[in-house]
């Protein structure tokens, strides 16, 4: 199977050193991104380790895809544990960051240790020696700073502009627990608080460049393959090449599926304030990741307000919008530009801020929002609070839990869409709803020969595992999921250099792996539930019959996870 290339970097950032571990054999069994990154957070973070404490590591990787040139492929992936949900979460992100990771000759980066200073970590293709070319810069100057003016300072000071940077914000390192690490100023390794891990290991920014030779060998079916899926993306009429995710906010207003006044509600009646339109109506010029002809990314911008961002996507639509109660779409924009120059994901902040609003019945206070947003950032006031995220803080307001695994929901509402409920119940990462991706086969615009009832779980188990499988996949290689219809199965296949059986094996070992590592920190059955599952009809049986076309116990752990189950199978522990 095609995979990425180069060592394992591993920088020690207590000792402020680097060193390279070839890691071949386990390229070749879990391909590069996500699967990667996962068969060494298994293999090198302890079981107990605390997730904001120097035990925790911290793995950046990208995939095959990213030596090649077409659409799709400007992504890469960030894994650690999750300070928000205490369990091995990946996150990926697109923008222009995967091109200048891979110039400098890696195929992962791994971060262990903790700095007492705050850091820039600098990392430089491989000399002419062969030893590793990484400085550590201390930038206490860089403290509480906000994104944009971390990207600024290393444009001036080594010419290297916000697509060779990763770094954290002021919410990062104040361990906000859902704290992003941001990429090309407005990009996102959004879920799961991977950025407020960054700011315990004192490291504000991380830049790449180089000019590395990947020495990927192409079969010469290979370009055809990917010269179809790059001219269908230029061609494609989609509307998300004008409105992005957002194209689907009324449709899902229409079939009660999104998520409204702290989800006490699934509609929401100011819907036509935060539509699709209103989004495209913002809309300033085409916005896209590296090499991607899709262009489905939103600059926009309002004069009148001075408020300029990228967005919001539909997620951030449900977070700060309809489950704020706020009807103006420009609202939704401001607070979608404070988080991402604070460095905090989007979802997970709107769903916290939104909780307060309804224990101060403040909902569509606007103005109250964005306070709250800086509140949270800097931990002042009851953004201390808020800052520990929906699962930590709603006993405190009074408020009911709405996560899966400590992880708030994104939209497309499992009340309506109840396979996307099983998967967010499912998903070893939380009510996240990209792991298994269900609601477009629920949603009726999909191709009514993968069309399903939205209502009910019956048949709905085998295609949810073949959907995380394929996603994880997708993960590892790495290809944006919005390449749906374009990168088929076959495509994906070929692209890979392997059949799709092959495909679905990798997704099911990194799948695996994840839920294995979580069982031996305490996760089970108990942990893949929802507040609503006792109104879906036939929830435990799906469940069940989920955890049997695994291979798992029916308490939904892995069988032989702490004697057996380890990545030896593609590289031994210590290589």
């Amino acid at each position: 199977m095609r995979h990425a290339q180069g060592p394992l970097l591993t920088i020690d950032l207590t000792e402020r050193t680097a060193s390279t571990t070839p890691i071949d054999d386990r390229l070749a069994s879990f391909v590069g991104g996500r699967g990667l990154n996962t068969s060494l957070a298994y293999d090198r973070i302890p079981f107990d380790a605390d997730p904001l404490g120097p035990e925790n590591r911290l793995y950046l990787s990208t995939g095959p895809m990213q030596y090649s040139t077409t659409s799709y492929t400007g992504r890469m992936a960030a894994t650690g544990l999750s300070p928000l949900t205490n369990g091995l979460l990946s996150s990926n992100a697109g923008g222009f960051l995967s091109r200048n990771f891979t110039g400098a000759g890696y195929a992962a980066v791994e971060l262990v240790g903790a700095s007492d200073d705050l850091l820039a970590v600098h990392v430089r293709e491989v000399g002419p020696d062969g030893e590793p070319d990484v400085t550590f810069e201390e930038v206490p100057d860089l403290a509480e700073a906000e994104v944009s003016a971390v990207s600024d300072r290393f444009a001036e000071t080594r010419d290297l502009g916000p697509e060779h940077v990763a770094c954290i914000g002021p919410a990062g390192e104040n361990a906000v627990r859902f704290a992003s690490v941001m990429t090309s100023d407005t990009r996102a390794f959004g879920r799961g608080g991977l950025g407020a891990v960054l700011g315990s290991k004192g490291v504000k920014a991380l830049t790449f460049d180089g000019e590395a030779d990947a020495g990927i060998e192409i079969d010469p079916d290979w370009p055809d393959e990917a010269g179809a899926v790059h001219r269908e993306a230029a061609t494609s009429d989609s509307i998300m090449k004008r409105q992005g995710t957002t194209s689907v906010t009324e449709l899902a207003n229409e079939v009660d599926a999104l998520p409204s006044y702290y989800f006490a509600e699934t509609s929401f009646e100011g819907v036509e304030g935060i539509s699709g339109d209103r989004v495209e109506e913002k809309k300033y010029e085409k916005g896209t990741c590296s090499a991607c002809a899709f262009a489905c990314k939103l600059p926009t911008r309002d004069e009148e307000r001075g408020i300029e961002t990228e967005g919001p996507e539909f997620e951030t639509v449900m977070a700060f919008g309809s489950n704020a109660g706020v009807d103006d779409v420009v609202d939704v924009m401001a607070a979608n530009e404070l988080c991402d120059e604070l460095g905090m994901d989007t979802i997970s902040c709107g769903d916290v801020v939104s909780m307060f609003l309804q224990s101060e019945d403040e909902f569509g206070n606007a103005g109250l929002v964005r306070s709250l947003v800086e509140q949270i950032a800097y931990r002042e006031g009851v953004g201390d609070k808020l800052a520990e995220g929906v699962h930590r803080a709603s006993e405190e307001f009074g408020a009911e839990d709405w996560t899966v695994k400590g992880l708030a929901f994104a939209g497309h509402d499992g009340r309506a869409l109840n396979g996307q409920g099983l998967a967010f119940a499912t998903s070893n990462r939380g009510a996240d709803h990209m792991y298994g991706e269900f609601y477009p086969y629920e949603y009726p615009l999909v191709d009514p020969d993968d069309a399903l009832d939205p209502e009910g779980l019956e048949g709905k188990p085998p295609k949810l595992v073949a959907k995380e499988n394929r996603n994880a996949a997708l993960d590892s290689a790495v290809v944006c999921k919005f390449s749906r219809g374009t990168v088929t199965d076959d495509r994906l296949a070929a692209l890979l250099d392997a059949d799709y059986d092959a495909v679905q094996a990798l997704g099911a070992r990194v799948v695996e792996l994840e839920r294995a590592f979580n069982n031996a920190r305490g996760f089970d059955r108990g942990d893949d539930t929802l507040p609503y599952a006792d109104a879906i009809e036939g929830f435990d049986a799906a469940l069940s019959e989920y955890y049997a076309l695994r291979g798992w116990n029916d308490d939904g752990t892995v069988p032989g996870h702490g004697d057996g189950l380890d990545a030896a199978s593609a590289a031994p522990a210590d290589d």
